[in-house]
């Protein structure tokens, strides 16, 4: 038994165009400026040097950091990264565009899938929203592997709703193969979690058998290869990493209890819950208002209403997964910003718009103020609230150094205040358009979209801010241009922390005081063992020649404070710079 959608399957062409358009317009707002600063660290240095050592080695089943091997993710956003360097080159702008058209493809699928569901109109908007949702534009912009996962799920449920509807079984086990891409991208769970939540979506309206209907064998079989075949290959180039994946990595890492702990830094389940609302934002508001619609109506007895049904379960449930976790960071709420677009464009489509406007105005009002209070203030309390809840790096470094090297107040306040500027100001227009019935009628949504439109180039000056004041490239620089053949390059602390040392030095590295790292793993093989230094072996060193050593330690807490004749050669982006005075 076939589920109608709410648009034959003669509309397919205008959903093709809907994407078309949301990714035209969308990537208006991404592209622009990738390469404008330095490789943020920590965070997209390491991925980036990663890429390049795989694109020396071709292997990427062995993946190395520093020559260190890395099995913390999987391997396609590598394998992206280095194709991407052998087409244009290694460089910022080649990094980013991986995850940036990663991001206009989660837009694509989301805006198809809408136009199915919706008509063109509606399709356009959903790609719009995610597009405009500021939590998900900050990572198209940034070299991680959550754009590609988005993408992949977005693709999943798309092929796997539509096919359902349809009674195309290839469809859904090309849905199910979208899955095993998501679980290549970055995590096992996205193979497994999507399937879980189509399973209860139809469990709840009677419809979950014949199971084969929604779990055909053959995309079962093409998601399990794609998602987990490369763990064999992994495990024998790598023995031990089914062990870290699967043990370590998730169920000791859920249960706050794993054996090579890194230094991240969880979030409190209410940061969590803030940080992942506000990312999404403001069409957070249409989705639970199209939630609670499909709850008082009890939409899951209605057989046309399954795609609704699941988005909302899925949606959902991330969230809940997350606050069920004793360990959640600011981007574990991502998985759910695809959903939450098509639900908010369910809402716009089919709710009552004017409401939608006076909800927004009101949303906008508050943000605007927010951050016109941020604005007047000294900058202490935007520096701990926001970057200290949404940015990893930061709650990491305060969590081992004390402090976190960010941008002064001085360079974040004019952004902030022309956010509170453009907030108001779409406040205005959301509440003019909800007073004059026909503006609510065809320009509401509009509004919304372009006072996104407007805040997101802040969101992007402010990344470019954060990744130029604390990049490796500033000691890396004076290294590589001082620095003798025959020197030896010390890094004390988690190599990740300056992940891009490597590519800004031209020089490999040996780590001291460093095992508390993604890297811990790695470091108990032959080839990491040579290079983990104890303080003895580097006083060695230190004796024997030339030696720089970059920390990211405060002076006092740096073993740098405890060589003769340490010598301070610079300090800059949160790492300070010291050399002996050499034979």
């Amino acid at each position: 038994m076939s589920l109608d959608l709410e648009r034959p399957r003669s509309r397919a062409p205008r959903g093709a165009i809907a994407g078309a358009l949301a990714v035209i317009a969308s990537a208006l707002l991404i592209l622009p400026g990738l390469g404008n600063a330095p490789f943020d660290d920590p965070g997209e240095g390491m991925h980036a040097e990663i890429a390049r050592e795989l694109q020396r080695s071709g292997d990427p089943f062995a993946l190395t950091l520093g020559g260190v091997r890395y099995v913390d993710k999987p391997p396609l956003l590598y394998a992206l990264l280095a194709a991407a360097f052998t087409l244009a080159g290694p460089g910022e702008a080649a990094a980013r565009a991986v995850p940036a058209l990663a991001g206009l493809a989660a837009v694509a699928a989301t805006a198809w899938f809408g136009a199915r569901l919706l008509g063109p109109g509606g399709g356009a908007l959903a790609g719009l929203a995610l597009a405009t949702s500021p939590g998900f534009f900050a990572f198209t912009r940034y070299v991680r592997p959550e754009t590609l996962f988005v993408a992949a799920l977005a693709s999943g449920f798309a092929l796997c709703l539509t096919g359902l509807a349809e009674g195309r079984r290839g469809r859904v086990a090309a849905g199910l193969a979208a899955f095993g891409v998501a679980a290549l991208a970055k995590d096992p769970l996205g193979a497994l979690a999507p399937p879980l939540a189509l399973g209860a979506a139809l469990a709840l309206g009677g419809r979950a058998r014949p199971l084969g209907r929604w779990l055909p064998w053959p995309g079962v079989a093409a998601g399990a290869v794609l998602g987990f075949g490369w763990w064999v290959l992994a495990e024998r180039r790598t023995p031990g990493f089914l062990w870290y994946t699967l043990v370590d990595n998730h169920v000791l890492n859920v249960l706050g209890a794993r054996w090579f702990p890194d230094e991240d830094v969880p979030l409190g389940a209410a940061a969590f819950l803030a940080v992942a609302l506000l990312g999404a934002a403001p069409w957070v508001l249409a989705a639970c208002a199209t939630i609670v619609s499909l709850v008082r109506r009890r939409a899951w007895r209605d057989p046309a209403e399954l795609p609704w049904v699941a988005l909302a379960v899925w949606a959902v449930g991330v969230l809940v997964a997350a606050l069920a976790s004793r360990f959640r960071l600011p981007h574990y709420g991502l998985p759910a910003y695809f959903a939450i677009a098509l639900l908010a464009a369910r809402a716009w489509e089919s709710g009552s718009r004017r409401s939608l406007l006076v909800a927004h105005a009101v949303l906008f009002v508050a943000l605007g103020a927010a951050l016109a209070a941020f604005w007047a203030g000294d900058g202490g309390r935007f520096l701990d609230d926001v970057l200290g809840a949404t940015d990893v790096a930061t709650r990491k470094s305060v969590a081992s150094a004390g402090v976190a090297p960010v941008p002064p107040w001085t360079a974040f306040r004019p952004l902030v205040g022309t956010t509170a500027l453009v907030f108001t100001l779409g406040a205005l227009a959301a509440a003019l358009c909800a007073a004059v019935r026909p503006l609510a009628r065809h320009g509401g949504a509009i509004v919304v979209v372009a006072t996104l439109g407007c805040v997101l180039p802040s969101v992007a000056a402010g990344l470019s801010l954060v990744s130029t004041h604390r990049a490796a490239i500033a000691v890396g620089g004076v290294i590589a241009r001082a620095a003798a053949a025959d020197d030896v390059v010390v890094h004390e602390g988690p190599l990740e922390s300056s992940g891009a040392l490597e590519w800004y030095t031209g020089r490999r590295a040996v780590i001291v005081d460093g095992r508390r790292s993604v890297l811990a793993f790695g470091a108990l093989r032959p080839e990491g063992r040579q290079v983990f230094w104890d303080e003895p072996r580097l006083r060695q060193a230190w004796a024997a020649g030339r030696v720089w050593l970059v920390s990211v330690r405060p002076p006092e807490r740096s073993v740098a404070s405890r060589l003769p004749g340490a010598r301070l050669v610079a300090s800059a982006g949160g790492r300070t710079l010291w050399v002996n005075a050499g034979p």
